[in-house]
């Protein structure tokens, strides 16, 4: 999740301004316990749905929320957000609480699971449909995810019936339109509605009998809210910088007790409410609940991820069409991780196109068959319907790319308009691996060049000799990416002559005889013709890929400036496989005359096995090495 929040900082920027999100994050506290009764012994008239007042909505995932500021203020716990987790005996605190907070409703796209018989709760028990054909929406029905039942807000809280509604929940699926019908129709419900409406009223209003008292929670609620907001404010700012929270301890004015820890502590030097908090937390007083342990942490990490993934989820279903962009990584617990990304055309002023990274998947097999299966669960969880995808976009491995079963095949045999398009530096890049992988002087060139840089690299000694005679150090490459390789070249391409000078000097001044060996080695290695010949003829062709590559990996780039870049990539590497050789050579020379060397290309000795009478002559070795290279 915290790679969610840094992939995806402008959606944190909306979320953190919005009121949407701290009503999301911040339950509500209530005032003493007498204030219920007094409201509840004083019952104004039935007050019907239609003329009730809005309660604020809550999203699914504010059920991570195990405390609320009521607890914070108290020492108590809070009532949980699903119905199916509240206390069967209700204290008058909790109650307090609960009208507060208000029922939990459930999101309209929030797909509910089915049962056995293939039924399942729908969106319509949540509406009351009136004589008139108008619909009026039933604010006292609740559901648990939980138990997968309906619940009765009002009742649960007030009534001392047991009955389905108040207690197990609803769950008969084939007559509950009926049954819930009957139930807001009965004298009871309305009388518990009654009083509900009237302490949410009067709780407004302040006109309970603990008027001060309540004056009180409301200012702890407050306050509890400004400190979430500060807190949020943290996360935030640790998220896009990639930084992590804890560190080895998790108590204040700590040295090692992480960024988040530090963060609470600068902003408590300037800001007086993460002052007076800090101080409160530091003296003990009110309860041991502060926000600021490694749970909370969490917890509102998670928050904000659903808020983030509900709205990229939003601008996918707004958009439309999607294509979707897979990639496996193992991670450094070497756990294969798929990555989802999601490319859109968003429906603004000027369309822009836009891409949302969805988060990392488990995979813990690499075949098509489980790599599509996660991706379908992921794409049904989020409800984003796989119809409407109108693109893949893939590596060029078996497992993505087969056309019998690789990703792209199962997918299609779902939506045949999701088009496979591969990525073309991929592709770019598998056809110069392949192609150095069937020259045998082409691996031991590279093998080398790793044994130069590990050489040096080794020790600090051995790489400030380096550094006195170079200017270009050498670098290291990715195993994959061959473009990347070039820089390593170039140190090579351009100072041969100090890089040998600096293994020359190795030899010379080492103590450990396995290092002096190898920096002979190597010497002699890089002041031979062959090396030379390498090193100008990959220079010269990763030069070329380098170019291509970069530009093809930009998100400006264009289809058809691609295939002509391709084309001209192709020309012009066809063109050097005729002249270039005799270009190489010419530069091979001149590297061998700046090191003083002779530019001879020396045979290798091949070995030979002996054969039995009978077996048939081998064929007759190239003598002359210049022809062999050239073959």
């Amino acid at each position: 999740m915290f790679l969610l929040l840094d992939f995806n900082t402008q959606w944190c920027h909306i979320l953190l301004s919005s009121d949407a999100l701290l009503k999301f994050l911040n339950p509500t506290p209530g005032p003493s316990t007498t204030s219920t009764a007094a409201a509840s012994t004083s019952a104004a008239q039935p007050t019907s749905d239609a003329a009730s007042a809005a309660q604020p909505s809550h999203d699914a995932a504010a059920s991570t929320q195990p405390t609320s500021f009521a607890a914070a203020s108290s020492g108590l716990p809070a009532a949980p957000i699903d119905p199916a987790d509240w206390p069967s005996a209700l204290t008058e605190k909790v109650r307090t609480e609960l009208v507060h907070r208000g029922p939990f409703v459930i999101d309209s796209d929030f797909t509910f699971p089915k049962q056995k018989d293939g039924r399942r709760c729908q969106h319509d028990y949540f509406n009351r449909l009136l004589i008139n054909g108008e619909k009026v929406r039933r604010t006292w029905l609740m559901y648990s995810k939980k138990e997968d039942s309906l619940h009765c807000f009002c009742c649960k809280m007030f009534s001392k019936r047991d009955y389905k509604l108040s207690r197990e929940g609803l769950k008969d699926w084939k007559n509950a339109s009926h049954l819930l019908k009957v139930h807001e129709d009965s004298q009871e419900h309305n009388a518990h509605m009654a009083t509900w409406k009237d302490l949410e009223v009067r709780f407004a209003k302040g006109l309970t009998i603990d008027k001060q008292e309540m004056a009180l929670a409301e200012a702890e609620r407050k306050r509890w809210r400004e400190v979430l907001h500060r807190l949020v404010a943290i996360i935030q700012s640790l998220a896009e910088r990639n930084m992590a929270f804890r560190g080895s301890t998790d108590t204040l004015n700590k040295p090692d007790n992480g960024n988040f820890l530090k963060e609470v502590e600068l902003m408590a030097k300037f800001d007086p409410v993460m002052k007076q908090h800090v101080s409160r937390v530091e003296s003990g007083a009110g309860s041991h609940i502060h926000y600021l342990g490694k749970t909370i942490q969490n917890e509102l990490i998670d928050t904000i991820s659903s808020r983030i993934i509900k709205r990229i989820v939003e601008d996918i279903k707004t958009s439309k069409y999607f294509s979707i962009i897979l990639d496996c990584t193992p991670d450094l617990s070497h756990k294969e991780q798929l990555s989802v990304i999601v490319r859109i055309v968003s429906q603004e002023d000027i369309p822009q196109v836009k891409e949302h990274f969805l988060g990392f998947l488990v995979a813990e097999e690499s075949t098509g068959d489980h790599l599509s299966t996660l991706i379908l669960k992921r794409i049904e969880e989020l409800n984003i319907p796989f119809e409407d995808c109108r693109g893949q976009s893939y590596d060029n491995g078996a497992n993505m790319k087969g056309k019998n079963k690789g990703v792209q095949a199962r997918l299609l045999q779902l939506n045949s308009r999701a088009f496979l398009v591969p990525c073309g530096a991929h592709t770019l890049n598998l056809v110069v691996a392949d192609a150095a992988k069937s020259s045998p002087d082409a691996l031991g060139y590279f093998g080398h060049l790793a044994k130069l840089f590990k050489l040096f690299s080794a020790s600090t000694h051995r790489w400030g000799v380096l550094l006195k005679h170079v200017k270009t150090t050498l670098k290291s490459w990715a195993e994959t990416r061959w473009e990347s390789r070039i820089k390593s070249i170039e140190a090579v391409r351009y100072q041969a002559r100090q890089v040998r000078e600096a293994l020359l000097e190795v030899r010379e001044t080492a103590t450990d005889p396995v290092v002096r060996v190898e920096a002979q080695s190597l010497a002699e290695e890089i002041g031979s013709y062959r090396f030379c010949i390498c090193t100008a003829i990959w220079y010269d062709i990763l030069s070329k890929i380098q170019y291509v590559s970069k530009l093809m990996q930009s998100p400006s780039m264009q289809l058809d400036v691609a295939v002509d870049l391709l084309k001209k990539t192709k020309d012009s590497l066809t063109s050097y496989r005729n002249t270039g050789f005799s270009d190489a050579q010419t530069t091979a020379k001149e590297m061998c005359e700046e090191m003083n060397v002779e530019a001879e290309l020396k045979q290798k000795r091949l070995r030979t096995t002996k054969r039995h009478f009978g077996y048939e002559s081998p064929d007759e070795p190239i003598q002359d090495a210049l022809l062999r290279s050239t073959w």
